[in-house]
């Protein structure tokens, strides 16, 4: 019973995406028509670029470039100042969630052995998760949402840079004004001998070039069908216990979303109540919905009911910031921090709503005078 329970808070989103799915089977009963649901291009390339960013991360690619780049700082704003934009540099390429799974561990490592601040921890910390979920606005690998709705609505790279560019502009600087305001100065630095990681070259060069294959089919320069079997091939090939680090839950929670509103927009009273609802609103819809089940769900959910991507896209990227379910990268950090000694889980909390809040208003307030 306590493993049920378990699995019930770890994947909430997930076992709330199975029962709408199932639900909505008996409003339209299963059929062949439920394979057309399924955005197979999507899956296939979130499938790829996950068990890919797995084997760089294997190969200590980022660790290692982080430790590197450590050593060359002696102040503890500074060295905050540059895991804030590590953050916010590789979530643009890696996804939010991959580089807070990377970097939120090295951040708690780091920051134990170099003083005994916690307040500097949370305020790192906090602006580390606001990096990740920030930075990966400006790219369709950055986070998943962007991946499916740069593919559903057939969006032009142009395009995509064109329309979050500015919100990520806007962050990187209020990023930086952030860190050097909240985190003290004073003196601390790795030691040349300390090391978290270690580099694999070979694994490294394989794993690159296959991310290179994954760049490409998210451009439609090479088709995403070639890039999977590529990918599936090296990591049976070359290590296939990569293939227990890819996060199923969320492509099944993809599937179930598929379904659901594939049975939904295929009522014709309620696909017209939620068009209404959602056409001309899709900033605030997106926002708004993204607080309750988290940007991912809220994409697919609001997709089927728009024929306005940029402004779904702008919605459901500033909808990440808010609640801490708002972007579920977001737990990623809490769960790091709360598992950790001395961790001040309140405090974490409060200052992680609060800086997500005027962040929210400040990015909205922009889109406000750009849309």
């Amino acid at each position: 019973m306590q493993t049920v329970v378990q699995f019930l808070r770890s994947q909430t989103v997930l076992v709330v995406s199975a029962v709408l799915a199932l639900a909505s089977c008996f409003l339209v009963p299963p059929s062949l028509s439920y394979v057309s649901y399924v955005d197979w291009r999507v899956l296939g390339l979130l499938f790829s670029l996950m068990a890919v960013v797995a084997g760089l991360r294997m190969a200590g690619t980022f660790r290692v470039l982080t430790e590197v780049l450590l050593r060359k700082v002696t102040s503890l704003r500074l060295i905050a100042l540059l895991l804030v934009l590590l953050c916010f540099g590789f979530s643009m390429f890696l996804t939010n969630d991959v580089t807070l799974i990377t970097l939120v561990p090295f951040t708690l490592l780091v920051f134990r052995q170099m003083t005994e601040s916690e307040k500097a921890l949370v305020h790192t910390l906090v602006l580390e998760t606001l990096a990740a979920n920030l930075g990966s606005m400006l790219t369709p690998i950055g986070n998943p949402q962007n991946l499916y709705l740069y593919s559903e609505y057939d969006l032009s790279l142009g395009t995509f840079f064109q329309t979050m560019a500015p919100y990520t502009a806007l962050s990187l600087v209020l990023l930086v004004v952030l860190t050097l305001a909240l985190v003290p100065s004073g003196t601390a630095s790795l030691s040349e001998g300390s090391s978290f990681h270690s580099f694999h070259r070979k694994t490294f060069l394989v794993y690159a070039s296959l991310f290179l294959l994954c760049l490409l089919s998210v451009a439609r320069v090479l088709d995403w069908r070639i890039t999977l079997v590529a990918v599936l091939a090296v990591v049976v090939i070359e290590n296939y216990r990569l293939l227990r680090m890819v996060d199923y839950s969320l492509l099944f929670t993809f599937i179930f979303f598929f379904v659901f509103i594939g049975n939904v927009g295929s009522l014709p009273d309620v696909r017209e109540f939620l068009e209404n609802a959602v056409r001309g609103r899709e900033v605030e819809t997106g926002i708004l919905a993204s607080q309750a089940i988290s940007n991912v769900p809220a994409a697919l959910l609001l997709s089927k009911f728009t024929t306005d991507g940029a402004r779904l896209l702008v919605g459901v990227n500033l909808g990440g910031l808010g609640t801490l379910i708002a972007s579920m990268a977001s737990l990623i950090t809490y769960r790091f921090y709360a598992a950790s000694t001395r961790a001040l889980k309140g405090r974490y909390f409060l200052e992680f709503t609060l800086w997500n809040i005027v962040f929210l208003a400040l990015l909205y307030a922009l889109a406000r005078t750009l849309l």
